[in-house]
């Protein structure tokens, strides 16, 4: 197949970059055997602005878009986090192509009410809509116009690379990186915890009180030291949601810690992730973890296993791909097993 992927390809950072679910869904179609390209609208935006200013290139982005669809005749176009391009781009992309699939992926949370809206925008000019909170909490996007699918977080064998379940020679014995402050106060709590943990554990918390946030290679260095991550969303409690986090964390052999809110216990296996249902159940279970390296490695093992094996970027894009295409799904998909190939729910 040939598809077209229009995403933030973070060009303009020049190799201080973030982890990216989007380039991991690119090279899950490579790895499939999918012609894959890149359209990144914001770099493409200010590339072709006046004096570099994005905002003055938001229309030429899209004219150079149509231009791209025009050489590349995709048969699947996938249009992620990419606001700059409008609907009527999309539209006009199925006019020129009416064969070609053109669907929205949307790795944000439901919590933030401009996301909300944003999806319900995707889905009324796209085929399908793919969403990363479990699909029972998508019924509001029903009837939009678009298929409705809940998509994973993945991991990716070249990125998470890392197995710190084999490892005991490691610095950092607990995680948590931020960088966001909005709709949460989840940060009053890491302090707490700070406070608690200051004389038993070495507790890092890049991007918070000081720390400065890393990126890039940076951040592989602090994963590569690290027994034990916080898996902290800015909020909870919505079925099956978690920031990228959960799959850096468990791809790279890290023990998590999550809120039982989600039950990602009816997703990952028993044994992998350490669940907890308040401040001080989070803090008991740190403790525990810390005094008892064995059982730390065991269940990390664990984790990394299932996302490597189970919830990887070629099962992750070649399920996009099959949903967006109405292909009959290839592999029985852990997150899907809720789901019909139209997207409804079983």
């Amino acid at each position: 197949m040939r598809v077209l992927h229009i995403a933030y390809q973070q060009l303009r950072r020049y190799g201080k970059t973030r982890v990216s679910w989007a380039q991991k869904l690119t090279f899950g179609l490579i790895k499939n055997d999918h012609y894959t390209q890149g359209f990144s609208d914001r770099d493409v935006a200010a590339f072709e602005a006046p004096f570099g200013i994005r905002e003055l290139g938001i229309k030429k982005a899209n004219r150079r878009l149509l231009e791209t669809v025009d050489a590349f005749e995709p048969d699947l176009v996938i249009a992620g986090h990419c606001d700059m391009i409008s609907n009527a781009t999309l539209l006009a992309i199925k006019r020129r192509f009416p064969d070609c699939a053109v669907i929205h992926c949307n790795n944000d949370p439901l919590f933030v009410p401009s996301n909300v809206e944003r999806i319900k925008h995707r889905a009324s000019v796209t085929d399908a809509v793919f969403v990363s909170t479990g699909r029972r909490e998508l019924t509001p996007f029903e009837g939009l116009g678009a298929r409705v699918y809940h998509m994973p977080n993945p991991v990716d064998a070249a990125i998470e690379n890392l197995n710190n379940a084999n490892r005991t020679d490691l610095a950092i014995d607990l995680l948590f990186c931020s960088n966001s402050n909005d709709f949460t106060q989840r940060l009053q709590m890491i302090k707490r915890f700070k406070d608690a943990l200051a004389d038993e554990m070495n507790f890092k918390t890049y991007g918070s009180f000081g720390e400065p946030p890393v990126w890039g290679r940076d951040y592989d260095r602090a994963l590569a030291n690290t027994r034990m991550g916080l898996n902290l969303n800015r909020q909870e409690g919505d079925y099956w949601y978690s920031s990228a986090r959960m799959a850096q964390l468990a791809g790279n052999g890290i023990l998590q810690f999550t809120s039982a809110e989600p039950r990602f216990d009816e997703l990952l296996p028993a044994e992998s992730a350490v669940y907890f249902k308040d401040e001080d159940d989070l803090l008991s279970k740190i403790r525990e973890f810390h005094h008892d390296d064995a059982k730390r490695q065991a269940w990390a093992a664990r984790a990394r296993e299932f996302f490597h094996t189970e919830m990887n970027s070629k099962l992750y894009a070649q399920y996009i791909l099959e949903a967006a295409l109405q292909i009959p799904f290839s592999h029985d998909y852990v997150w899907a097993r809720d789901i019909h190939l139209n997207g409804t729910m079983k």
